[in-house]
């Protein structure tokens, strides 16, 4: 009898794995670089432009990516835990993070494709249209000397809150007088209908708002911003981008970690190449290769002593 049970659980083992590998399989066979479906995790303070970048790619190859946007936080999480292989972030990994995954043999392979920034928004009724870099971060510590009356963000696991608190050298948002919501476009409604606070937000959400957006966003302004140690105030423009004076840009970046010739590796490829940078271009963002202009000469033929 124990013989039996032993031989019956060794063959259910065997017929699990068996299944497993043959539904694996099937998967990476289905899939290639321009063909199949799968899922791409965003973080959804870079959204507008992935939603672009996709869009083209689908109307090109015979290929479906379902975006989901989530906070960092939970874009890396779900990398961690193996719920997607391929993420799209505002950050590289961290030295940290690469380490996770070469200690489980996953070699993620990472594209840069873009420089965005991170924008302050006040009310359009606000005098003020600049702010000192030093003056946020002061105020993010504790201090309450200068106009600001609060500093909005969208969520308190999102990239922009990793970012200004990188920043400011804390490791969380403190309570007082500084507000959170779920998405970027709560945040510049909320900034729109009250005076003296102050929306950080991701500059995508500006450059390629939602068409039910475009009123509440002419009720504020874009502030420009002086670096810590900087001497000038500029824009988040993509100029100032290119130029490298606006102090608080930040490169995007797509993780694969899929592990085989996917549509992950197809769509970064897509990104990265001329199509994709001139979607990039065309965003209000930085791409990483300004893509050529080809310029087509006709010599006219004058009419002159013809009668």
């Amino acid at each position: 009898m124990f013989f039996k049970v032993k031989y019956f659980f060794f063959f259910f083992i065997c017929f699990f794995f068996f299944n497993c590998k043959k539904s694996d399989d099937a998967k990476v066979n289905s899939e290639t670089i321009i063909k199949g479906t799968t899922t791409i995790f965003v973080d959804e303070t870079i959204t507008p432009i992935v939603e672009d970048e996709i869009m083209v790619f689908e109307s090109k190859y015979d290929a479906k990516i379902n975006l989901i946007s989530k906070s960092e936080s939970e874009v890396l999480n779900s990398l961690f835990d193996k719920k997607v292989g391929i993420a799209v972030l505002s950050r590289n990994l961290t030295k940290k993070e690469l380490n996770i995954f070469e200690q489980r043999k996953v070699f993620p392979k990472i594209t840069k494709f873009a420089t965005d920034a991170i924008a302050f928004v006040s009310n359009r009724n606000s005098k003020d249209t600049i702010i000192a870099l030093k003056d946020v971060i002061s105020f993010m510590k504790g201090n309450r000397d200068s106009s600001i009356k609060g500093l909005v963000f969208d969520n308190p696991n999102s990239s922009t809150v990793n970012y200004m608190n990188n920043l400011a050298g804390i490791s969380k948002l403190p309570e007082k007088d500084i507000f959170s919501f779920n998405t970027n476009n709560e945040v510049v409604k909320f900034v729109s209908e009250n005076d003296g606070m102050i929306g950080v937000v991701g500059v995508n959400w500006l450059s390629q708002p939602n068409p039910s957006m475009n009123e509440i966003i002419k009720n504020t302004n874009v502030l420009n911003v002086k670096g810590i140690d900087g001497k000038g105030f500029y824009a988040p423009s993509q100029n100032n981008l290119a130029e490298g004076t606006y102090p608080m840009a930040r490169d995007l970046f797509i993780i694969n970690c899929q592990g085989y010739s996917g549509l992950g590796m197809g769509f970064a490829s897509f990104v990265a190449g001329d199509i994709g940078q001139r979607i990039v271009l065309k965003s209000g963002l930085l791409p990483v290769k300004v893509p050529t202009r080809k310029l087509n000469i006709i010599r006219g033929q004058t009419n002159e002593g013809k009668k």
